[in-house]
């Protein structure tokens, strides 16, 4: 039997414009500017610049009943997701410049330079190899990554060769020509492992005792060598420990990735454009927001001006109807992105006003050890916002500090208890213990449970397994692995 019946129902759903607030804000500055290019491109009742008046505009708030109706201005049919698209934008959408000349410059600089891959295959070219072995020279060039290796077994080389290359050789033969390749610069290029990458440096240095003594320790000594058991080395080679410590000074001498220096070569130059800068004025902190993030925007007159033809016109047919329809799509889209926009300068200066001031003492000194212990949670009870919000701001987003460029989730940290029963920064603790191991006697380092001793001898009562931890955060080896002679 079927019955009809009321159900009233309450849920929460984010509007069109919260959601494109929350895309808008996660934004850093440079992704911010590529979006209001993609916004401006694809909405033409968005103009940039300053505005001269918008009182024509104004009007059309006051329109007449016919084109304010939802059936004739279509309110439902408007299509958010072109305004809150992810999608990737071709070069060619974004090639404007919409910023005056007075601006600064704000394109993204390219490395200039020959790549890697070139720069190898160039030094093949002066070498005498017939059509089969230069063939081979080249995928091995061509298998070299940016590091400078062939993380590969020639076995495999072997295989590749004969499918995809259709060249039939031997491991024998690939081996020979990969000792050519050995011969390019720069010195150790084309390695299999860190211990050949250091001896092919070491060979091609002028023989001298302490050279002779390094490549004895590598091609023989390696595995000792890396986990610096060193009597055991000096009683192997029937060495000093001033010998060693001279052909050590050689080794540390070498450069373990070869291919470094042309790493990034003909790719975009990363640098990180500060979406805030604080200054120390007169000893107070000065907060500011990138003038990048504040663009003038206004809706467009031209299109202002034809919604108000509209609105004036006698005859409403269809076309006129549909007219009006997409120029009112356009006009809400326009002025919802200037309220988002707005919007978004306005959480971003808030929230990190409150960072600024809540790690004050750091600011205005620049010694992490005054670094507060601060959570999402405290931000976002003090400025009246939600966790997630403090989280979009400062996932992403960098501040230009007098202590240099920093990322804003950096100044957010967990707390201790130290032994006077004070709230602590867990930074604080880190950077106690990075010095406690900088300070380290490293013939003799201090063990974890060593480092723990001197941790509670200063206050701060954590036990081995967390200084195992926050050694392992700072990318410290263990004390064996500290150990100098």
């Amino acid at each position: 039997m079927l019955k009809q019946f009321l159900n009233f129902k309450l849920s929460q759903k984010l509007s069109p414009q919260q959601i494109q607030l929350m895309k808008l804000i996660q934004l850093p500055t440079q992704a911010f500017e590529q979006r209001l290019k993609q916004e401006l491109e694809e909405n033409p009742a968005l103009d940039s610049g300053k505005e001269e008046s918008t009182d024509e505009f104004d009007d059309l708030d006051n329109s007449n009943d016919e084109y304010n109706d939802d059936e004739a201005i279509g309110k439902d049919e408007i299509n958010v997701d072109d305004y809150l698209s992810d999608d990737e934008i071709p070069d060619y959408r974004t090639s404007a410049n919409n910023y005056s000349p007075d601006d600064e410059e704000k394109t993204m600089p390219y490395a200039a330079g020959t790549s890697f891959t070139q720069s190898l295959v160039n030094q093949l070219n002066t070498y005498r190899l017939n059509e089969n072995e230069y063939e081979i020279a080249i995928f091995l060039v061509g298998s070299v990554d940016e590091s400078g290796y062939i993380r590969r077994e020639l076995i495999d080389i072997v295989d590749d060769l004969a499918f995809t290359q259709s060249i039939y050789t031997e491991e024998d033969k690939v081996e020979k020509v990969l000792k050519i390749v050995h011969q390019l610069d720069p010195a150790g290029v084309g390695a299999r492992s860190l211990q050949e990458c250091l001896s092919i440096q070491l060979h091609r240095k002028p023989k001298t005792p302490d050279i002779e003594l390094a490549i004895k320790l590598i091609d023989d000594g390696f595995e000792k060598f890396t986990k610096k058991h060193y009597k055991k080395l000096m009683h192997k080679f029937d060495i000093s420990e001033l010998q060693l410590k001279d052909a050590i000074h050689e080794v540390e001498r070498l450069n373990p990735k070869p291919g470094g220096s042309y790493a990034g070569n003909n790719r975009r130059a990363e640098h990180v454009v500060p979406d805030f800068a604080i200054k120390i004025v007169e000893g107070e902190l000065e907060l500011t927001l990138n003038g990048r993030n504040a663009p003038e925007l206004h809706v467009s007159r031209e299109y202002s001006n034809m919604m108000k033809g509209y609105k004036e016109g006698n005859k409403k047919s269809k076309s006129q109807k549909d007219a009006v329809q997409f120029i009112k799509q356009k006009l809400d889209a326009a002025k919802w992105f200037i309220e988002a926009i707005k919007q978004r300068q306005q959480t971003l200066f808030v929230t990190m006003s409150a960072i600024m001031h809540y790690q004050k003492k750091f600011f205005l000194t620049g010694d992490e050890r005054n670094l507060k212990p601060m959570i999402l949670k405290d931000i976002a009870d003090e400025i009246e916002m939600d966790v997630s919000t403090v989280s979009r701001v400062a996932n992403s987003k960098y501040v230009d500090t007098p202590y240099g460029t920093k990322l804003i989730k950096e100044f957010f940290s967990e707390s201790m208890t130290n032994d006077k029963g004070e709230e602590v920064s867990t930074k604080e603790i880190k950077k106690i213990l990075e010095t406690v191991i900088e300070q380290e006697h490293k013939k003799k380092p201090h063990t974890d449970e060593g480092l723990a001793k001197i941790l509670k001898e200063k206050g701060y009562p954590i036990a081995r397994r967390t200084v195992a931890k926050y050694r392992e955060q700072l990318d410290l080896p263990v004390a064996r692995l500290r150990k100098k002679i």
